[in-house]
């Protein structure tokens, strides 16, 4: 028997459920589909045969969007606010002298006593531009950006540890398995890149101790993950044919295997098959987009400079040259990761190497986009998974000394283009930089806010997964106004 027999011996064999659970109105083919494929008129080619609708497809939001694509800057590891954002000269006062017990209010830490000594930053704080930001030395060149900035002071998450802390921040779970805010996003929009995936991620310096779960896509359907590229040429794994395969060849060969996915697909209705579908022709057309986009060669030697970018190597800068490329090109949502944050000892020369490492492309970013006329169509994103203590900690059997513990109860994001109000700070917290006093801001309040600039309703933009409604800021969470433009 022929494969064409067999799959039509297989219809029949499940054409007696499937009417049944069309008579139930249940659909359950269509209900896949459907929240899927968010396009009308589902028409079959001109032979009947079901034809995959690419699931990528550019979709309406629930309202006019202000941002068209996100660029999200993660700083994983935790940078310390205290060192770059959080002019507190209190500490300065109190340096060497444990937190006030009203102050600390019973807060206990995996790394350090309670009754450890403040630590003072050593770094010296100015303000900047007309909005008078306050930014610390070690950030030059953010800090000349300031009034591009909205600042946020007041961060807040459930999280104390860096796995579930990165999780959290980037799906709005602690639990591992949910949808990433990248996935969520072209889950709702799609993308307008036709030849580069909707979702790109690209990491610098260490792995993240989170994982792949930062940037997945959970339950969603798999199309709306993040795509990892890689420095050189072939910027994806097995991007490149192997010898003595024709491109004449490769495409009949794709053709056979679109054909038999189709009719797997009109079959069982498995939005994975469409997802199967889109992957193998993204990667076609991906053999001649992909190169061209990583060759930086092309890019004036000023702007080369004003990045800290160089032609073949792998860093972050030169992944902040390529996030503007990916958006010029359509993609929905870039995401950096740069590991390295981590300082639970020697905070300031940590902190000095990675701002070393990070802060002209951040900045360079900004100023390149908005050059362009793109930042106000591009949200950029900056901050990581929590902020770090005012107390210092020191461990001899640990090896640590001047570094920093984890600290959830606040720290600092910043926001650029996209919607948001340029040359804003919100948020504040007391004279220890310890607890928030005004203008809170929670995880999900962020989320909220960033689904809001790309148009959505955050309670709205929902899948329904093991018998309920999910949605990214599961269960809470508040717009926050006054960042918005």
């Amino acid at each position: 028997m022929n494969l064409l027999h067999e799959l039509a011996a297989e219809r029949a064999r499940h054409l007696s459920r499937r009417w049944f659970f069309r008579d139930c109105t249940l659909g359950l083919g269509s209900i896949a589909l459907a929240s899927l494929l968010a396009e009308e008129g589902r028409a079959a080619a001109s032979n009947n045969r079901p034809q995959a609708v690419d699931p990528l497809l550019p979709r309406k939001p629930h309202h006019t969007p202000k941002a068209k694509s996100v660029i999200y800057l993660f700083m994983a590891g935790a940078p310390s606010q205290l060192e770059l954002f959080e002019h507190k000269p209190t500490l300065a006062k109190y340096n060497g002298r444990p937190v006030p017990k009203d102050v600390l209010g019973g807060q206990t830490y995996a790394f350090i006593k309670p009754d450890s000594a403040i630590y003072a930053p050593e770094f010296k704080f100015a303000q900047h531009g007309k909005s008078g930001a306050w930014v610390s030395e070690a950030l030059p060149h953010i800090a000349g950006v300031a009034d591009d900035l909205t600042i946020i002071r007041s961060m807040n998450t459930d999280a104390f540890n860096h796995a579930p802390g990165q999780i959290f921040m980037n799906t709005g779970s602690q639990q591992f398995g949910r949808p990433s805010m990248g996935a969520w996003a072209t889950y709702g929009l799609g993308s307008e890149s036709r030849d580069l995936p909707g979702f790109v991620v690209m990491s610098s310096a260490g792995g993240l101790s989170g994982g792949a779960g930062n940037f997945g896509s959970g339950f969603l359907p798999s199309v709306y993950q993040g795509v990892p590229f890689r420095k050189g040429a072939d910027p994806v794994l097995y991007l490149s044919n192997p010898n003595g395969l024709s491109s004449s060849l490769q495409r009949r060969t794709l053709d056979t295997v679109k054909e038999l996915n189709e009719r797997r697909l009109g079959l069982v209705g498995d939005p994975e098959i469409a997802t199967r579908i889109n992957a193998f022709e993204l990667a076609y057309r991906m053999q001649q987009s992909a190169p061209e986009l990583m060759d930086l060669s092309k890019e004036s030697a000023a702007t080369l400079e004003m990045y800290g970018a160089k032609p073949g190597e792998a860093s972050f800068a030169n992944n902040c040259l390529l996030a503007r490329r990916l958006v010029e090109r359509g993609v929905r949502f870039v995401q950096l990761f740069h590991e390295a944050w981590d300082h639970h000892s020697d905070v300031k020369g940590g902190v000095k190497d990675q701002a070393g490492k990070t802060d002209k492309a951040c900045a360079a970013l900004v100023k390149d986009l908005k050059q362009r006329g793109l930042l106000d169509s591009t949200l950029v994103v900056w901050g990581g998974e929590f902020g770090r203590t005012p107390q210092v900690e020191a461990s001899a059997e640990l090896g640590r000394s001047l570094g920093r513990d984890h600290h959830p109860q606040a720290f600092t994001y910043w926001l650029a283009g996209g919607g948001t109000k340029p040359g804003v700070t919100i948020g504040e917290t007391d004279d220890f930089g310890f607890n928030i006093v005004k203008d809170k801001v929670h995880v999900h309040d962020l989320h909220a806010t960033l689904l809001h600039l790309l148009g959505f309703n955050h309670e709205k933009l929902t899948y329904r997964f093991q018998g309920r409604d999910y949605r990214l800021t599961d269960v809470h969470g508040e717009l926050v106004e006054k960042i918005l433009a």
